[in-house]
């Protein structure tokens, strides 16, 4: 059998004992659809410092500059597609009953829901959102082009974007759940992501410690591969339509 075919059968496996398939996602998955990863080579840190762009201390010393770049990442976001790894993902969640296939994501792009996908934590905010710096409002209904920069909120208050910068920690509730689901998982598919950002990094070891099955997507080895019990390499937007297609023939 395939290594495909392996993790096919084994999410079929969970699925029958009523395990959640849990997908965690990173940059990798989105770099298909055009949107560049922070680190690397080729990351969007190489041409902005994240310490001006990216932390609460540079927002507050020139909160326009902040929205500048957020502006310039949000445009790249709502101008991008989901690729065919994020609409496998979606038909993987759909096939699997929604809730019993939750993607956790450290992006904030929006694509996963784009996809269809509907049951879908995202750890690190979301691009499309801002939120109040005095008052608890919070939109994600930002208009295409805003007006002024920053905006404000009705208060009065400079609104920020709902995104976690450099030093924040990740929302607790987010948090909370992505754990829970790892404990509970019976697979967990690490797609495009290098394993190394912490917290979300610590997942997979909660999942694995738990005994689920750990399934790697990606194009190289990762700080996880030694550990996972299948690798599948490849880019996640080849890789991922052919995982759908074997489970849709293993699920009959």
């Amino acid at each position: 059998m395939s290594d495909v075919g392996r993790a096919a059968s084994a999410i079929e496996r969970a699925a029958a004992q009523d395990l959640p398939i849990v997908s965690l996602t990173g940059a990798g998955i989105s770099r298909e659809s055009g949107i560049p990863t922070f680190r690397g080579q080729d990351g969007i840190w190489q041409e902005h410092d994240p310490e001006e762009v990216a932390t609460l201390e540079g927002f507050l010393r020139d909160p326009e500059r902040a929205w500048r770049f957020h502006e310039q990442l949000r445009e790249l976001c709502l101008s991008s597609d989901p690729n065919p790894a994020h609409t496998a993902l979606a038909w993987i969640q759909k096939s699997l009953d929604g809730a019993s296939a939750p993607i956790i994501t450290q992006n904030i792009d929006g694509l996963h829901q784009a996809a269809g996908s509907r049951h879908v934590i995202e750890l690190h905010g979301s691009a499309h959102r801002a939120r109040c710096t005095r008052c608890d409002f919070t939109t994600d209904d930002l208009p295409r082009h805003l007006e002024q920069l920053p905006p404000t909120c009705d208060c009065g208050a400079v609104l920020r974007p709902d995104v976690v910068w450099f030093g924040e920690q990740l929302p607790r509730e987010a948090m909370e759940r992505a754990q829970r689901l790892s404990r509970q998982a019976g697979v967990m598919l690490v797609i495009g992501t290098s394993a190394t950002v912490q917290p979300a990094a610590s997942l997979p070891v909660v999942a694995l410690r738990a005994g689920a099955s750990l399934v790697e997507i990606n194009p190289e080895p990762t700080a996880l591969t030694g550990v996972v019990d299948i690798q599948l390499r490849g880019p996640a937007g080849e890789v991922m339509p052919e995982l759908a297609g074997a489970l849709a023939s293993a699920l009959g």
